[in-house]
């Protein structure tokens, strides 16, 4: 991503990253997330920015000739300016990773869980940054995890709310 210009329409501070799409040799895509602004580089190629604050998921796959070399899962929260920050891939400058899988049995695992909150008519994009984090801890030892519920997005919400420290820094 280095040396694109960035659109005078990406909100300040955003958190710009990259996608590519080569049916069956690399696909980078978001499952889920609110992009704040889109800049196209061609037919393959194109950057989303995220407002500082907002929830994505970024799922990278890429194939050989010989099979898939890569599929990976990142859940991650836009940081806000001055924020700490962990770097990824094609993710510029970083953000807060909630949830980082590789091996494409835990990232089916992980869409599956995403999937299963949809279900319920909840927008990943507001579950539980702790959630994401649980969902990862598990996944990463090959444990079974707790789904989501109404009632711990509920909770979530409450304290997002009132601002409750607790709430991992997302209320603002």
């Amino acid at each position: 991503m280095k040396g694109y210009p960035k659109p005078d329409d990406f909100p300040v501070g955003a958190t710009l990253v990259e996608l590519t799409w080569r049916k069956g040799r690399i696909e980078h895509w978001i499952r889920f997330g609110k992009f704040a602004a889109e800049q196209r580089l061609g037919r393959e190629r194109r950057i989303v920015g995220f407002a500082p604050g907002c929830v994505f998921a970024f799922v990278r796959w890429a194939a050989n000739d010989y099979g898939t070399v890569i599929s990976r899962i990142d859940i991650v929260r836009a940081v806000y300016a001055g924020e700490a920050y962990q770097t990824l891939p094609f993710v510029r400058p970083g953000g807060d990773i909630l949830l980082r899988l590789h091996n494409w049995p835990k990232v089916e695992t992980a869409l599956i869980a995403i999937d299963a909150i949809e279900a319920l008519g909840i927008d990943p994009v507001d579950v539980a940054p702790e959630h994401w984090r649980h969902l990862h801890n598990r996944l990463s030892v090959n444990e079974p995890f707790r789904s989501y519920s109404h009632e711990q997005h509920r909770a979530w919400l409450k304290r997002a709310t009132i601002g409750d420290p607790s709430a991992d820094g997302e209320a603002r």
